[in-house]
């Protein structure tokens, strides 16, 4: 039996190995925009494996914002309903492993320092793969020798050419829609839509989040183009918010389609109540269309299940209240619609109240517009940086700021970011915030974990 000094040790190698390959989640828009995107390296190192992708239904998920989200919420639904599920996400927040999961857990360190023994034989024989193409190949694996009664894959970026694409879902699920990695996927809706609309394929039943009219109608486009099926959250599946508290929050959701396949049974929809822990309007939205991509999957997955999954989800860094007074958040909002929907959340759960902005952002985001959108409830900004290649100097953040009129200054690395945080809002109880990456959430989480949490248990 290896020892845990061993095993880490191990582990460390295999993502150095895989690391060791191109990882464009590492690299500058300048670069992202260069890059060889194509499915062919994928398929050669799928059929290399024996096409583990093909041996369990899988859903498949893209989307700008939500994707996350609303894959979790799927996926306990199906654990709920006695489902083996895999469940594959990216990027992880604080474990590489984070982005393989069967039923919540995690891939082991042992089993994933396996896998990528197992798979550099054959990675061997592919020229050019990525560190996300060799990861994927692993997760598909991964599921297939745990005997997966079904998976939930997460694009990575975009659709039509990531390498989760060549999959054949059982559905095609579309969540909320909105300017991102325009380098890569094209600076109007209308380009993002086609991208994102690249993972339906045809006659695939496909589930849309509300979307623009902008980018619904390329969807619609597609979704007939490719004889697939399009259910439109809002339209044939809508959805009501309930009670909320900052335990979690009801919807109700209105199946407006009948028992006929694509069909309508107006006078009498059927209606489903449910809570999810997850907090924020675009949440319920997510709810919804995790109701309706499950009920288009042609899974047994029975209410009674979808309420008990979606009410035991955990998504973390997703308005995650980390203490509650003075309020301590973590979220994942990278772009301007998110900084939106957090501000709108913001104002619904804690009215009034100033905010101490911790913030981080990689280069290619819309920071100006991000910053505009939290301007009115904030308090100061304390910009910083994760350990990332691509994350902006917070000097650079602090200038942006100052041309806002929005108060700011910079603090790193993260910890001190967050040491400064709590110290005001000890001093006036205003809410310390974490958004705008990832990254910088990720390594949030981690210092609050390491000191604060500690003495709060």
């Amino acid at each position: 039996m290896p020892s845990r000094m061993d095993t880490e040790l191990a582990y460390n190698q295999a993502l150095d190995y895989l690391y060791s390959f191109v990882d464009y989640s590492l690299k500058k828009a300048s670069e992202l925009a260069k890059a060889d995107f194509n499915l062919d390296r994928m398929r050669d190192l799928m059929a290399l494996l024996g096409s583990p992708e093909q041996k369990y239904p899988i859903l498949h998920v893209a989307g700008t914002k939500g994707k996350g989200s609303t894959s979790a919420l799927m996926a306990a639904a199906l654990t709920a309903a006695g489902y083996r599920t895999g469940l594959y996400t990216s990027p992880h927040l604080q474990d590489y492993c984070e982005r393989i999961q069967i039923d919540g857990e995690n891939v082991s360190h042992v089993q994933l320092v396996q896998l990528v023994e197992q798979v550099k034989p054959h990675v061997a024989a592919v020229p050019k793969l990525t560190t996300f193409e060799i990861t994927t190949a692993i997760g598909f694996l991964y599921f297939a020798q745990q005997n997966v009664d079904a998976a939930v894959i997460e694009v990575g970026l975009g659709g039509r050419l990531d390498a989760t694409n060549v999959v054949t879902p059982r559905v095609s699920v579309i969540t909320s829609l909105s300017y991102d990695h325009m380098a890569v996927l094209g600076d109007t809706l209308t380009l993002i839509a086609g991208e994102k609309a690249g993972i339906i394929k045809p006659g695939i039943p496909v589930v849309s989040s509300p979307q623009k009219d902008e980018a619904r109608l390329v969807l619609e486009k597609i979704a007939v183009e490719r004889g697939s099926p399009l259910t439109l959250v809002g339209r044939d599946v809508t959805f009501t918010p309930g009670d909320h508290s900052l335990d979690g929050q009801t919807l109700t959701i209105v199946n407006r389609k009948s028992s006929i396949p694509f069909g309508y049974d107006v006078v009498n929809p059927k209606s489903v109540i449910l809570r999810i822990p997850l907090l924020g309007m675009h949440q319920v939205e997510n709810a919804a269309t995790a109701y309706a991509a499950l009920q288009a999957s042609g899974l047994d997955v029975s209410d009674e299940a979808v309420r008990e999954g979606f009410a035991g989800v955990k998504w973390p860094c997703r308005f995650e209240i980390l203490r509650s007074e003075p309020p301590v958040i973590l979220d994942s909002a990278h772009n301007q619609d998110s900084f939106a929907k957090l501000r709108q959340t913001l104002e619904e759960y804690f009215p009034g109240r100033k905010v101490i902005l911790i913030l981080g952002a990689s280069e290619d985001k819309s920071l100006a517009e991000m910053l505009a959108e939290m301007k009115p409830c904030l308090r100061l900004l304390v910009a910083t940086k994760a350990d990332h290649p691509r994350a902006l100097e917070p000097e650079k953040i602090v200038e942006t700021a100052d041309r806002l009129g929005v108060r700011a200054e910079a603090a790193a690395p993260v910890e001190a970011a967050l040491a400064r945080a709590l110290d005001l809002s000890a001093a006036d109880g205003s809410i310390v915030l974490s958004a705008g990456s990832m990254f910088v959430t990720a390594e949030v989480k981690t210092a609050w974990e390491n000191t604060v949490g500690k003495l709060t248990r």
